[in-house]
């Protein structure tokens, strides 16, 4: 059997140490593969590319903030707000349900596409 090239692992003084003494009379070599390839060792995931389902949904949260202009109307909301001179009428009332039903739209489908369960 051919061997690859060798593996190099940089270290401070203070893991090698360590690691040396972990492996006792063990080859520090043979001590790195025994734990590097043991059954137990710990499986690490490939990092995934987002499934289509979740970039659509991502992609239609775009889009609906793109078509909206409710951080605008929300802020001069705020602004007026502390002016002092805002008047709650029946069409406003109804932009700031429409406002707060989007904000909660996002932020349900943003956790969605996420996988955060809520």
């Amino acid at each position: 059997m051919s061997r690859l090239a060798p593996f190099s692992l940089r270290l401070t003084p203070k893991e090698r140490s360590q690691l040396e003494a972990q492996a006792g009379a063990m080859p520090l070599a043979t001590y790195i593969k025994s734990v590097v390839f043991a059954a137990e060792a710990p499986k690490y995931r490939k990092r995934r590319k987002p499934p289509v389902a979740e970039q659509q949904l991502l992609a239609e949260v775009l889009v609906r903030l793109g078509q909206t202009r409710q951080s605008n109307n929300l802020n001069q909301i705020a602004k007026h707000l502390n002016q002092g001179t805002l008047i709650v009428d029946p069409e406003l009332e109804e932009d700031l349900n429409r406002a707060v039903a989007e904000v909660a739209w996002i932020r349900a489908a943003i956790m969605e596409a996420l996988g955060v369960k809520q």
